[in-house]
């Protein structure tokens, strides 16, 4: 029965693609119709802040898949075709040109978009943001010797982007509304240690600023700040987060809050529609809480849970939120959903920036971060898992193994 059946994927990012891959590996035989808005095959997202940003070499590495994966699996790619409607009543999809595509389920996978300056100057030539390979590409052309780059938001994105911009040999100010980049999710004490890698490291890091405009006549020669400071800048980096791309969903009258709200398989109040990845707003078994994850490994692992659901079929238990970054010497992962309120137990040298973090509440491990240590992230997934009550001297003892903690 499967054989006669139409799966739609409305998206071209990593979670899309691999929705598509996921239901093949489970075993469907029906047909596959994947729609990517941009003229590009689906592609990861990570390489466009880090490695592709910084050299300008592979792109074909940033691909998920090559052109020849989706003709041996019999998977429709309609690259450079945007979905402007779901037509529910009908189970129809509708492109931008009228094309109307029958579906029996259908997957959104519609990612997320650059939140954009409200203030005077934001057009400007010269202000960038980051979320296509056109933007990456844009970006690098700026990133040269002497160049003054002006990052408005200490998020993850902009800070990467901050220390390809300084190891280019740019002039780098990062201006962070809070008292310290991350804060809200890391929490002072780890917060901190950005802060002070990038001005180890020769960013002007400004915290606690206001933006209200961005100047210059047809290009970008400043940012002015609300106490009147103007910081001379020559290309501007806005990265004040993303919104989940629910336009679609709203439309066709699903339920939408901080993303298209879904059951923990990806079910949204449609129960012939899913979505996956940064989109989706699921409940979390573990968390016990309904969670929206716009990283890497969220856009990996969920799709073989949904595609499971889409065929009926039991799927993996939800992972546990997990991501990483890259900046300058350091590299770090982080697993779990600690909160900036909860209890910060660190093993290690915060100086020296090789430590695990560990964040409590009730005495229980909520996250856990390592930086510049590895081969930690199965022991700190366990620890979470565990729900142990485990002593705040032994989690900061080196001595006493990630492993034989209760």
């Amino acid at each position: 029965m499967t054989a006669e059946r139409t799966f739609v994927v409305i998206g071209g990012g990593l979670a899309g693609a691999k929705t598509a891959e996921a239901l093949r590996e489970r075993g469907f035989e029906g047909r596959i119709v994947l729609f990517a808005g941009e003229p590009h095959l689906p592609y990861e997202r990570p390489p466009l802040s880090k490695d592709y940003l910084k050299t300008g070499e592979k792109l074909e590495d940033v691909f998920v898949h090559d052109e020849d994966w989706y003709a041996a699996h019999d998977v429709e790619l309609r690259t450079g075709t945007r979905v402007s409607g779901i037509d529910r009543d009908a189970h129809e999809v509708v492109t931008d040109t009228g094309e109307r595509t029958a579906y029996d389920r259908v997957v959104l996978a519609t990612g997320s978009t650059p939140r954009r300056l409200t203030i005077p100057g934001a057009d400007l030539d010269g202000v960038f943001s980051l979320r296509t390979i056109e933007d990456s590409q844009a970006i690098r052309a700026v990133l040269v010797p002497g160049r003054r780059i002006v990052f408005i938001g200490g998020g993850w994105i902009g800070l990467e982007v901050a220390a390809a911009a300084r190891e280019a040999g740019a002039e780098v100010t990062v201006l962070e509304a809070l008292d310290l980049p991350l804060v809200r999710v890391l929490g002072p004490t780890v917060a901190q240690v950005f802060a002070d890698l990038h001005r180890a490291h020769g960013v002007e890091l400004r915290t606690g600023v206001t933006v209200e405009a961005v100047e210059g006549d047809s290009a970008v020669t400043g940012v002015r700040l609300a106490d009147g400071v103007v910081v001379p800048a020559d290309a501007v980096v806005v990265g004040i987060g993303a919104a989940p791309a629910v336009e679609l969903a709203e439309a066709a009258g699903l339920d939408v809050d901080n993303g298209i709200t879904a059951d923990a398989t990806g079910r949204t109040s449609d129960p012939d529609v899913f979505a996956v990845g940064d989109v989706a707003n699921v409940e979390h078994p573990f968390l016990q809480q309904r969670i929206r994850v716009e990283h890497w490994a969220n856009a990996l692992n969920q799709p073989s849970l949904v595609a499971a659901a889409m065929l009926d079929q039991e799927g993996p238990e939800p992972e546990l939120p997990y991501f990483y970054t890259d900046q300058y010497d350091l590299g770090m992962e982080y697993h779990g959903l600690g909160s900036p309120d909860d209890e910060v137990v660190v093993r290690g040298d915060l100086a020296a920036r090789e430590f695990v973090a560990f964040w409590l509440r009730d005495g229980r491990v909520t996250a856990g971060m390592n930086v510049n240590v590895w081969d930690v992230g199965d022991a700190l997934k366990s620890l979470i898992r565990s729900r142990s009550v485990v002593p705040p001297d032994q989690l900061a003892d080196p001595d006493v193994a990630l492993e034989d903690l209760p």
